[in-house]
């Protein structure tokens, strides 16, 4: 709702504003956070029950359309708001990792698919899982953003953990190809698996920074 002009009280200039902010924002990354999980949750579950590969990576890419319009949506409106809730920067940061996130995660399945692989590997699930978990904390904590909470900040903290835990999976993995008689065309193929899988995770940490220095900011 508009406000009105301030008014001084007792020495103290109380702050108003003629234009009201814009709250549309936090309801798009509600929905882009949720798309995101979603997305991260077939993903798991891909892995699990690997005969449904080809149903669950159209699923997938389902989601990254999703997640394409609510960013567009997001831009499109962040181009014509002159007031903006939170800096018009982090706004942008927050869109296109959120839709980074999603790419990597379209783009591991549609590996998969590509080189007709015929069964994960036990490192790709647990990749697949942490991204699970980081993505489900990462709604948790946007859908709380308009609201500054400094608790919010053990959310992000705990998806750092888990890059940290995805560090030492892929390490483990990378090590894996070259312990044993895997053949050149399954390393490569799985090199790649591995290296989106690890984006994916890398940028769960990069959007909890941005999300905490948001909270730190407003507080």
């Amino acid at each position: 709702m508009f406000r009105g002009i301030g008014r001084v009280a007792k020495g103290r200039a109380v702050r108003f504003t003629l234009v009201p902010k814009e709250k549309e924002y936090f309801r798009l990354f509600s929905e882009a956070a949720a798309n995101l999980e979603a997305a991260a949750q077939v993903l798991a579950e891909l892995m699990d029950d690997f005969g449904e590969l080809k149903a669950r990576a159209r699923q997938i890419l389902e989601y990254e359309h999703v997640g394409d319009k609510i960013v567009h949506d997001i831009v499109h409106r962040l181009n014509k708001t002159f007031v903006t809730p939170l800096d018009r920067e982090d706004i942008y940061d927050l869109a296109a990792t959120i839709d980074e996130i999603l790419d990597h995660i379209e783009a591991a399945a549609d590996a998969m698919l590509l080189y007709r692989i015929a069964e994960p590997t036990e490192y790709a699930r647990e990749q697949a899982k942490v991204i699970a978990q980081a993505t489900k904390l990462l709604h948790t904590g946007i859908d709380n953003l308009e609201k500054h909470r400094e608790d919010l900040r053990e959310c992000f903290i705990e998806v750092n953990r888990l890059e940290n835990e995805g560090d030492r999976i892929v390490r483990e993995a990378t090590a894996g190809l070259f312990d044993g008689d895997m053949k050149c065309t399954d390393i490569i193929k799985w090199k790649d698996v591995y290296g989106e899988l690890e984006s994916a995770i890398d940028e769960c940490e990069h959007l909890a920074n941005i999300a905490e220095s948001i909270v730190l900011k407003y507080n």
